[in-house]
């Protein structure tokens, strides 16, 4: 297998995950003021991200911070996750698929506790890449240098042989900054574009958000 290296985000990316308006469903069956969820609960959401809480201690301070019951913390922590997975991008995943020993694949996302066991089970991206590194299980987040660096470090190359993908435009920065390739994530025509591309040995283009 050669170097050439494609890493890619999850959410808005390998999942299709628009806003469904669950936290103001909750806001406004608990009479809170807008805003009051995620007031209330920012620290404990870094934290997931993170993997500096357990998900039994996220569902212990929704209890806690927002007085719910344990049937009422389930349900919100369902609403939860279903925006959070979100749907599967089909398109990309099954380019993905064709790409399997042409190149190295990974996953670089930004997480929050529990994200592995839920995308294991209903998206298989175990299946699909041979490395995912989640920031709740190495305790960073894009756009921190060191995200990017545990990508290529997981997969065993080196920066500049690989192309990252994100939705979000400052980790598509950080990475560059990083030495990689990057590519901001708008539609599937484009970004499968981009990776042929890459693994024909597509030049750079330096300080184009999107187009390197």
């Amino acid at each position: 297998m050669t170097t050439t290296c494609i890493v890619l985000d999850i959410g808005g990316v390998l999942e299709i995950t628009p806003p469904t308006g669950w936290v103001q469903r909750w806001e406004a069956r608990l009479e809170l003021p807008p805003g009051t969820v995620n007031d209330r609960m920012r620290d404990v959401w870094r934290a997931g991200s993170v993997g500096s809480i357990a998900e039994r201690e996220v569902h212990e301070q929704v209890a806690a911070r927002l007085g719910l019951d344990a049937s009422q913390v389930e349900a919100f922590m369902a609403d939860l996750w279903a925006e959070y997975l979100g749907t599967p991008n089909e398109e990309l995943i099954a380019c993905l698929r064709g790409l399997r020993g042409r190149c190295r694949l990974g996953i670089l996302s930004n997480s929050f506790v529990g994200a592995r066991e839920r995308e294991t089970s209903r998206y298989h991206f175990d299946e699909l890449v041979e490395r995912i590194v989640y920031s709740h299980e190495i305790g960073v987040e894009k756009p921190d240098p060191r995200a990017f660096a545990a990508a290529c470090a997981g997969l065993a190359v080196r920066p500049e042989d690989c192309l990252f993908i994100d939705d979000v435009a400052v980790n598509v920065e950080a990475a560059r900054a990083a030495g990689m390739r990057a590519h901001l994530f708008r539609d599937n025509a484009r970004t499968i574009a981009r990776i042929a591309a890459h693994l024909d040995g597509g030049p750079l283009t330096p300080g184009r958000v999107g187009l390197g």
